[in-house]
């Protein structure tokens, strides 16, 4: 089985993930999507990352009537940092009959050469790149600049841009403001109800 892995810290999951996630399933040859949810990335400010039981519980209200999308804590268990490489050897160790790509947005492929051995998960995993735009309205694609867009491993796909930031959503629960047309109904009842965000 073909299975796409989508990592994210998802703090929170919205319906830009849940759009580019089924847009995948339909439109490319995955076969399945496995939603990876990450621990503290250390590029990351510590203080707004929530306890990964509680983006992992929305991340599984969001696709819980999807059988062919998946919620995953792979990474959760494994020896931290955690990289990329070492997370899907493990997944190929454990998971011998399923072939895996990974997914990842236009602003993720411009700083993959920095990766830990990228080119050996380049030479053993396709990749399914979405589009997303920089702050001036442009797709931030210097994928050209790597040599990845003409890449056979690497794949763009059109999936619609759907600029919604995990950020954005935090801050404005945090202001009071009515963000629920941007979460799944679930993922938001879960918010509301555990008053995450707020402080």
């Amino acid at each position: 089985m073909n299975i796409g892995l989508f990592f994210g810290s998802f703090n929170p999951i919205h319906i830009g993930h849940q759009i580019i996630a089924q847009y995948l399933l339909e439109f490319t040859e995955l076969e399945q999507i496995w939603i990876i949810v990450s621990p503290q990335n250390p590029l990351k400010d510590p203080d707004s990352l929530i306890h990964a039981y509680d983006r992992l519980e929305m991340c599984k209200l969001a696709f819980e009537d999807q059988d062919a999308i998946q919620v995953k804590d792979i990474e959760l268990h494994l020896p931290q940092p955690s990289y990329t490489i070492d997370t899907l050897t493990y997944l190929k160790e454990k998971y011998t009959a399923h072939q895996f790509s990974l997914i990842m947005g236009e602003d993720n492929l411009k700083s993959f050469h920095k990766w830990k051995n990228y080119e050996v998960i380049l030479e053993n995993h396709a990749i399914y790149v979405y589009p997303r735009v920089d702050e001036n309205g442009q797709t931030n694609n210097n994928s050209e600049k790597y040599g990845f867009k003409s890449h056979p491993k690497v794949h763009f796909i059109a999936a619609p841009i759907v600029e919604i930031s995990a950020t954005f959503i935090r801050n404005s629960i945090k202001n009071k403001k009515n963000i629920q047309p941007l979460l799944p109904n679930k993922v938001w009842e879960y918010i509301d109800h555990n008053n995450l965000y707020r402080k």
